[in-house]
């Protein structure tokens, strides 16, 4: 980290996050601050101040001093910036599909989905809602190196609503059959009917709208501190960082959803057989409380599971790219893995 004492004027090097983002701990810490819905109140005026401390600082123009600007200050002004500004396009990214926003603009999908009882309607409308959002939050914090052309974005939402309401429909067609079971096993299936939609639909979903990545691949750069200007070089673009990142981005997906589809629904059905029994009035508000409490906690959780910006080995890359790797004598390249 840059020292308080460096003299102003000087260029200060600001670490991607006040949090050691090499350890899966570290990474959970600064994924709860992008993710935190506090940094939604911001201004666009606190923005831009923000801006211009965290710039401030690394071009050595503000120095933490007493009286003035203090390191807490900067952190404070950058975890304002990561919570809102695109890495690749400079960009805030609209305002509901922020992951700062996530769990605030799943809350009502989720709760719809898990109510008890949706028709076949019903099970559509929400299955629908809920791949409108993730395509909007998927296109929002790609790659922007290769983004989807409008046609291909248009393709990908209607294979993506018809595997997740493929999913719905079948199972929930299904486990009523389930004769050998008892009605208590068939109660909960059907509660996590939902699950099994949304984490197969997901991956869907996530390999679909960042398929452009995967066809035309995505920029890998030569680290800052080993660019021969001091600034993050492109050395091309690579379909083996891009099936990585989608990957991996897909599985956080699911570890994200598996928590928030699985745990209060079931809860739902042992309060309802208990607590709630003689308060159904209350149903609604405990699940909504369930499902939001569950979701803060699993969402750093889950953004946490790979790095956001990911090293990898120049010679597990295409020949091109090795290539051009080798001539600059480096070993390790970075890409945005986007979230």
């Amino acid at each position: 980290m840059a020292s308080a004492s460096q003299s102003e004027g000087a260029a200060q090097e600001l670490p991607p996050s006040r949090y050691d983002l090499s350890t899966y701990w570290g990474r959970v810490r600064h994924a709860v601050d992008i993710s935190d819905p506090r940094t939604l109140f911001a201004s666009n005026a606190q923005l831009r101040q923000a801006i211009k401390l965290v710039n401030g600082y690394k071009n050595g123009d503000v120095t933490p001093h007493p009286g003035g600007p203090s390191m807490d200050d900067v952190w404070a002004a950058k975890k304002i910036v990561d919570s809102t500004i695109h890495p690749d396009t400079g960009e805030p990214v609209f305002l509901p599909f922020r992951m700062s926003c996530f769990v605030l603009s799943n809350l009502v999908v989720t709760a719809g989905m898990l109510q008890p009882g949706l028709g076949t309607t019903g099970i559509l409308l929400w299955q629908i809602a809920n791949q409108s959002l993730n395509v909007a939050i998927n296109s929002s914090n790609a790659n922007k190196s290769s983004p989807l052309s409008t046609s291909d974005l248009a393709t990908s939402f209607a294979l993506a609503v018809s595997a997740s309401c493929g999913v719905a429909l079948g199972l929930n067609a299904t486990v009523p059959r389930l004769t050998r079971v008892s009605p208590s096993t068939r109660l909960i299936l059907s509660r996590l009917i939902p699950f099994a939609a949304v984490a197969s639909a997901g991956v869907v979903n996530v390999f679909l709208m960042r398929g452009g990545e995967i066809r035309k691949g995505i920029d890998v750069f030569v680290p800052k501190e080993q660019s021969a200007t001091g600034e993050v070089e492109s050395l091309g673009k690579s379909k083996k960082a891009a099936m990585l990142a989608v990957g991996e981005t897909a599985f956080s997906r699911v570890m994200n959803a598996t928590p928030i589809m699985v745990i209060p629904p079931l809860l739902l059905v042992r309060l309802q057989n208990g607590w709630l029994q003689n308060r159904p009035r209350l149903t609604i508000p405990v699940n909504l409380g369930l499902i939001f409490a569950t979701s803060i906690f699993a969402l750093p959780l889950a953004l946490a599971a790979f790095p956001q910006r990911q090293s990898i080995l120049a010679s597990s890359l295409e020949d091109d790219i090795r290539e051009k790797a080798a001539k600059r004598g480096v070993t390790m390249l970075e890409f945005n893995r986007g979230i």
